[in-house]
Formats: C-alpha cells, structure tokens, sequence
C-alpha cells in the first residue's frame, strides 16, 4: 500500500512537471543606484506580469502583453512605481524622475526597464530608501537593491518587512561587505516559505522513533539532537556545494525548474512524515534535496548583483548567514518539540496535521510554478 501510494506521488509529479516551461519565480524587481557627484543615476525592472496585475496592461485581454500595449501605458507605469519609491539624502528628500522606458527579458519573462534620475540638495553621505513597491497586493515582492558608491557595491533586499533602510556611503570595509551579504543569508531563510516548510518537514520526526510501523516518542533528548543533527549537517552540506558551484558560474539550471523541484521536495518530506519509506535515512533525503535547494539559495545571490571582486567573500558570508538563520530555527523548534512528543496534540495535530497541512501548501506551490497561476498570496 505503502510503495503504491509513492509510486503515484512519482507519477504525478512526472504529470504536472511536464510544462515547467512556463513555470515562474517569486516577485521581484531589480533597483541599481549608482552615486555620483550631485546626481543619483538609477534603473528599475520591474516584472510586466506584475504590472499588468496592478494596473493592467494587456487592452484586448488576448493574454499577450505586446510592446504597443506596455508603450501606451508608459506613464501611467512610471507615476505608480515613482509613488511607491522614495529616496532621501542625510534626511532630505530627493527628487525621483523616470526618463525613457525600455524592455528586458529576464530568465522568467519580460521586464519594464525605467531609467531614473535622483536629484539630492548635497551628495549625500547617507541615503535612506523606502520601498513599497506592490506592497498592497503582494506581500511576499521584494526589491533586489544593488547600490554603487566610492567604487564599493552593497545588497539589500527591500519589502513589506523592512520598507525603508538606511545606507552610509562611506568606504566598505570587507567586513562590512561580510556582515550584508550575512545579513541577506538569515532573512532569505527567515522569508524563504518554502525553505522553512522543508525543514520544519524533516524536523518533525526527529522527537519520534519509528518503532513496529508507529511514530512513538523519542525517549531521549540526546537522540532526538543527534537526529536533527544530521539532517542539518547534510542540508548544509549539500546546498553549499550547489550554491558555490551556480555562483561560481561551475553549473547552472533554469530558475523555473529550480523553483518547481523545491515545491516538489517540500511535498515529498512533508509526505514522508505520513507515508514513512526514509524514516530511518531522512539525512539522505536532506542531503538529496539539499542540493537542489542550494540552486535556489543561489539565485537570490545572483539577482542581489555580485561584486566580482569579492565573490568568494560574498558567497561564504551569504552562506553562513543562511545557515545562522536556519539554526535559530532549529534552536526554537527542537526543545518545545521534545517537551511536546508524548502528548496527542504533538502527535495527532502537529506531527499528522502539519505534515498534511504542509503537503496541501506545497502542491498548490507546484502547480502554481508549474501551470503559471497564482493562488496563494506567499
């Protein structure tokens, strides 16, 4: 009954992986801020599915968005995404204009280009920027915040979680550069749905033993660490191996199929939990799956702009602070976990509920990035 039930999960993931030619990424745009002496220059893509989501674009409804259509609405793109922009300079505003307006292809579709003039009373010495960008409709967007000053780069990530963000201009040390890309590292976790869901998948059995077909409680805290620990360790390990490999350029994959398989493996643990067949080598399903999320990790490296001058200092501090980010989840989970086994409402509604709750999510994800819908709001 048990390889039954797996052998259809295989095959309708085969069935629904078919056209993951069309899948998609999470919201993004790209905003590059390049300081110079008494102006600001600046470009901003933003996705057109986006945009037509907010505005709309497509005038015939044929579900074709043609470059006559985007033109037509060239104003009316520039005066929502300016309204939603603000950038200031040791306190005082500045003034945000958007010049000509182009089109680009990303690696998930095509993308309004606006070409932005920043004028500030002073070359600033700090400059804030608040960010709102779809904020109203999409509380999972982020903006991709690539800025240049006194030949140094910095990163940040711009959302509904932290609208506005202060940056010196002043030298970067690589320390500093260390610490940001950290920085980043912790909240893709800490935001990163799916990424938590796969490990909260892994993590519940690991306060229960698979004992004569039955999940029973764990009778040591020692064991259960142990467990946890070797699932961590080979997640680390593999998605640091496929995060160097993508960032260095060594192997790359289409974001599309990376996003899909993600999904897919977030369904797969989470049904493990319920339909046991790895439940005494879950670190090999850590492990295997671990490698492909190391590609999406990646990704997120890619589109914060990458200075090439300090990649390798870029990618360790990216990676560590993924991994600070997903140990103080576990530091969080494991002790009330453990404090939990033994009662129904761990094994009954957590354990068995979660996993199922979890495997629901997780599929409505897959079909979302495999049939290029939207259902769910993260």
């Amino acid at each position: 009954m048990r390889a039954r039930a797996w052998r259809w999960l295989c095959a309708a993931l085969i069935v629904l992986g078919t056209p993951l030619v069309h899948a998609h990424k999470p919201s993004d745009s790209y905003l590059t801020l390049k300081v110079g002496e008494g102006a600001i220059a600046g470009q901003w893509d933003i996705a057109l599915r986006d945009i037509d989501f907010a505005i709309g674009l497509d005038a015939d409804g044929d579900g074709n968005i043609t470059w006559g259509e985007v033109r037509a609405k060239h104003a009316e793109i520039a005066a929502y995404a300016l309204a939603r922009l603000a950038i200031s300079a040791d306190g005082a505003p500045c003034a945000t204009a958007a010049g000509q307006q182009l089109i680009d292809n990303h690696t998930d579709g095509a993308y309004t280009v606006l070409k932005l003039r920043i004028d500030c009373p002073r070359t600033p010495t700090q400059l804030a920027v608040t960010y709102k960008l779809f904020s109203d409709i999409d509380p999972q967007h982020r903006g991709l915040l690539n800025l240049e000053s006194h030949g140094a780069t910095r990163t940040a990530i711009l959302g509904p979680q932290a609208p506005t963000q202060a940056f010196e201009l002043k030298e970067i040390s690589r320390l500093q550069q260390f610490l940001d890309y950290g920085r980043e590292g912790v909240w893709h976790i800490w935001v990163g749905f799916d990424h938590i869901l796969f490990l909260l998948a892994l993590l519940l059995p690991a306060v229960l033993v698979w004992h004569h077909h039955f999940w029973r409680a764990a009778s040591r805290f020692r064991d259960a660490f142990w467990d946890v620990f070797k699932i961590v360790t080979s997640f680390t390990v593999a998605h640091s191996i496929t995060l160097s490999l993508a960032t260095l350029g060594v192997i790359a994959l289409p974001s599309r199929w990376v996003e899909s398989a993600i999904a897919a493996s977030v369904v797969v643990a989470a049904l493990n939990n319920v339909i046991p067949v790895f439940h005494g080598r879950r670190w090999m399903v850590a492990f295997a799956f671990g490698l492909i999320h190391g590609f999406g990790f990646a990704s997120v490296l890619a589109d914060l702009g990458l200075p090439q001058g300090t990649l390798v200092l870029a990618l360790v501090g990216f990676n560590v602070g993924v991994e600070c980010g997903q140990l103080a989840l576990v530091a969080v989970f494991l002790p009330i976990a453990f404090f939990l086994r033994r009662t129904a409402l761990y094994q009954k509604l957590i354990f068995v509920g979660g996993s199922l709750m979890i495997v629901a999510i997780a599929g409505v994800w897959f079909s979302e990035r495999a049939f290029d819908f939207k259902l769910l709001p993260f």
